[in-house]
């Protein structure tokens, strides 16, 4: 199993990222609060990982903290909950965000995330609860970085979203607005 990369970013295209390791360029998949807090293309970056093997495919999930990839991990094992949508659930809000949501029973922070209805978020909160505490969930997260509308629309899209939906979110985002705060400036707008 990979469970950590570290190495130069190649290239960050939401919501993929490729790192080369030694030579080696390991593609992963990145929820939103990861990919926003991302250092520039060419310099060093660590994350921890989740090796997913299927049939067709072996898929690496990566995450900028041990909490984030805890969430994660226990976001896949409920039933119905596969890899696409714990990431949706993690790009839409952080690890400790999803802890408080679920011992609080906040179901409706929950639906707010595409792919996630009102059974589903129930049964999140229901199979989550005791299960997202403890060390891993009191790292934060990095500073953010500076990007453009289309990774905001890239990102969006790669959520679940629409074309149309994503461009007209992004159009309510402030022009100086980095690609981390648009995308939260962006998810609030859908989320009304």
């Amino acid at each position: 199993m990979i469970g950590r990369l570290h190495g130069k970013l190649l290239e960050k295209n939401p919501p993929q990222v490729l790192v080369d390791c030694m030579g080696v360029g390991y593609e992963c998949d990145v929820p939103m609060s990861t990919f926003c807090n991302l250092p520039a293309v060419g310099s060093e970056v660590t994350l921890f990982t989740h090796l997913v093997v299927r049939e067709d495919a072996h898929l690496l999930y990566g995450f900028a903290t041990r909490a984030e990839q805890a969430a994660f991990r226990a976001l896949i094992r409920i039933s119905g909950v596969g890899p696409r949508i714990a990431l949706a659930v993690l790009s839409g809000m952080t690890a400790d965000q999803l802890a408080d949501a679920v011992a609080s029973g906040e179901t409706a922070l929950l639906t707010r995330v595409p792919g996630i209805g009102k059974k589903t978020s129930e049964r999140l909160v229901l199979e989550l609860k005791g299960k997202l505490t403890g060390a891993a969930f009191a790292a934060g997260a990095g500073s953010s970085s500076v990007g453009s509308r289309a990774d905001i629309i890239a990102a969006l899209v790669a959520l679940g979203y629409s074309d149309r939906e994503a461009q007209a979110a992004a159009k309510k985002v402030p022009e100086d607005a980095g690609v981390s705060d648009g995308i939260r400036l962006a998810l609030k707008s859908l989320a009304h």
